[in-house]
């Protein structure tokens, strides 16, 4: 059975050009013409372009597909193996290159700049959720808080990260202690640690006005992603973004006067 150019490019998903672009090449060329001079390939040629596409997806050039086939001295098996080795060798390459895109990502959505092993003795359970950092990224994209901030995380040492987050591991203590001993939200004591909450991010980050840390506070509630950064999910009770919620809310009344928002919260 025959079969016209046409049919030849649909089934095998090559174009009519490279089709001719083979013949030309001494490649492929058709074993028949029709009585109009119409090129028309036979089930041989079929099986020979099967093998030439499947030489250029693995990405033989056409010279040396064409010694495959052509030179008895080319073995084809050697030329297998070499090419496996370029690809292991490309595949490496890449994935190193993958290592550093992602890398070069958590730097810039993060802001922070540790080595894996650095970043757990530091941080310990907690983690940087990349699809929130791009989101958190996106939202306060024209804030001048959030360019500062990724600024001064990204200069920050692996001894000021300690330092930090020693900060906030004492600061969780607290405020664990006082949500378990029932402390009211908007108590002296809740909203004592809400304020040094505020003062650790102004102090390490940017400054954040009571506005900015009611923002923040919301996304507690609003995302769980958000409260991880600042208790890990391990640590966590029900209730407690809530409540952290609500004490830093009457916190930043406290500050501002405007009472109507913490009353509400209560």
């Amino acid at each position: 059975m025959s079969y016209s150019v046409g049919q030849v490019s649909a089934f095998a998903g090559v174009t009519v050009r490279t089709l001719h672009h083979y013949d030309k090449a001494g490649l492929l060329s058709p074993s028949d013409r029709s009585h109009a001079g119409y090129r028309l390939y036979s089930e041989a040629d079929l099986v020979r372009l099967q093998q030439i596409l499947f030489y250029r997806e693995l990405g033989f050039p056409l010279d040396e597909i064409a010694a495959i086939f052509e030179d008895p001295l080319v073995s084809p098996l050697e030329r297998l193996r070499a090419r496996q080795r370029q690809l292991s060798e490309e595949i490496a390459r890449l994935q190193r290159l993958a290592e550093v895109a992602e890398r070069a990502m958590e730097v810039q959505k993060t802001g922070v700049s540790l080595t894996p092993q650095e970043r757990f003795e530091v941080f310990g359970e907690i983690t940087f959720d990349l699809s929130y950092a791009t989101e958190a990224e996106l939202k306060w994209a024209h804030s001048d808080g959030q360019r500062e901030a990724m600024a001064r995380a990204a200069a920050h040492t692996k001894e000021d990260w300690r330092q930090l987050m020693g900060e906030a591991a004492a600061w969780r203590v607290e405020l664990l202690a006082a949500f378990d001993e029932g402390e009211p939200s908007n108590g002296e004591r809740a909203m004592d640690l809400a304020e040094e909450h505020r003062l650790h991010i102004s102090r390490w980050f940017t400054s954040c006005p009571a506005d900015m840390h009611r923002r923040i506070a919301d996304d507690f509630v609003a995302d769980p992603r958000a409260f991880a950064l600042v208790i890990p999910p391990s640590q966590q009770r029900p209730g407690l973004a809530a409540y952290t919620r609500k004490a830093v809310h009457a916190n930043a009344a406290r500050h501002t006067g405007d009472r109507t928002d913490s009353e509400e919260d209560q």
